[in-house]
């Protein structure tokens, strides 16, 4: 575990070792949307268990569509960026960088409490049902179809957000463009039937993407980490693929690359999981292969292949999710050679909040 548990530099970051905390929606914001004592202690919880860096949940980027889910953060107004800076501080005495992620839901909507009306591509609802663990809503709605206003309304919402994270003392940002949301949709030729110059074609598709990205690096400067997180399935249609497969995702990653992302951040069921049809190749892998911009892998990420993964991608960060809900000391308890627990499911019943893990681990404690 040496190589995994020294320290490093990513993106101009000094972290204490390779492990981030994946992205994790908690749902456990006050309903205002402003971080809270309970989120406070939850982030803090898992800088002080080892990991190097602390990617937040899906934030929420404007007071129009953005929000998808009751009791999501925000960083749009003072006090959810106060919210935020006590969390941030405490991270950081726990010796860890936090980044946050900024996310539009798009179609992807269960509760916001601006508006009724989602907004997405077009007027296409997502597969599946919505989230339980995240709401009760029975059934997705249908939305609106966005318009050239309301694609700069979120853009603009990404970039103001961005600047706001930069304000409060965030190491860094990480947009969301994977699992369904806006972003992702734009790819997506299930949720993307336009016709303007924001449909059709792959690069057509992109243009959302490279704009959102060109105008968060100009707003936060060339210094200051931004990343994408890039997947192609969604949270309720994992089996999705790009029409344009392997040579499409590499148009992606070099768009992102040229419009002036530090990092991606690439998801999917496993990271060396075979993402295109008639190809081995992992979404992974073709981000290492193309370069030029740095790399961290999620999916499935454990005890029993870290370090496998971490010598498969010397250079990437590894972030971990299911396995650190089970164990926010995860990294502490790799260096210490100690077991490491499975995550038992019923942490996240009725729903996936903070409160409810708290709950499961004092009466699994007793």
């Amino acid at each position: 575990m040496s190589n995994l548990t020294d320290s490093t530099n990513f993106t101009r970051l000094a972290l204490k070792n390779r492990f981030a905390l994946a992205p994790m929606t908690r749902t456990s914001a006050d309903p205002d949307g402003s971080p809270n004592q309970l989120m406070a202690d939850h982030y803090e919880a898992y800088a002080k268990g080892g990991f190097g860096l602390i990617i937040t949940e899906g934030t929420y980027t404007d007071s129009h569509a953005s929000q998808g889910y009751a009791n999501q953060p925000g960083i749009i107004n003072d006090s959810q960026v106060s919210g935020w800076q006590d969390i941030i501080s405490r991270v950081h005495n726990a010796g860890s960088k936090i980044v946050i992620q900024l996310m539009h839901a798009g179609a992807q909507f269960q509760a916001n409490r601006f508006t009724d009306q989602p907004l997405a591509p077009s007027a296409v609802s997502p597969k599946g049902q919505p989230l339980g663990l995240y709401g009760d809503q029975a059934a997705w709605q249908m939305p609106e179809e966005m318009s050239h206003e309301d694609i700069q309304t979120a853009i603009r919402g990404f970039v103001d957000a961005a600047s706001n994270a930069k304000a409060a003392g965030f190491d860094g940002i990480e947009l969301h463009g994977a699992n369904g949301y806006l972003l992702n949709q734009f790819l997506s030729t299930h949720f993307n039937r336009r016709t303007d110059e924001y449909g059709g074609d792959l690069a057509n598709r992109l243009r959302i993407i490279v704009e959102t990205v060109e105008a968060v690096r100009k707003a936060v400067g060339p210094d200051f980490p931004v990343g994408i997180r890039l997947s192609q399935g969604t949270v309720t249609d994992p089996e999705y693929r790009l029409p344009e497969g392997e040579a499409g995702f590499r148009q992606i990653v070099e768009a992102v690359r040229s419009a002036g992302a530090d990092f991606i951040h690439t998801t999917d069921g496993g990271v060396n999981q075979p993402a295109f049809d008639g190809s081995e190749r992992s979404l992974a892998s073709v981000v290492q292969d193309i370069g030029g911009v740095e790399l961290i892998i999620n999916g499935g990420v454990d005890e029993t292949n870290s370090q496998d993964l971490a010598l498969e991608y010397p250079e990437s960060l590894l972030a971990v999710g299911k396995k650190a809900l089970a164990n926010p000391d995860f990294v502490q308890r790799l260096k210490d050679g100690k077991a490491v627990a499975d995550l038992d499911f019923a942490m996240l019943q009725p729903k996936a909040t903070i409160e409810n893990e708290l709950a499961w681990r004092k009466k699994n404690a007793a």
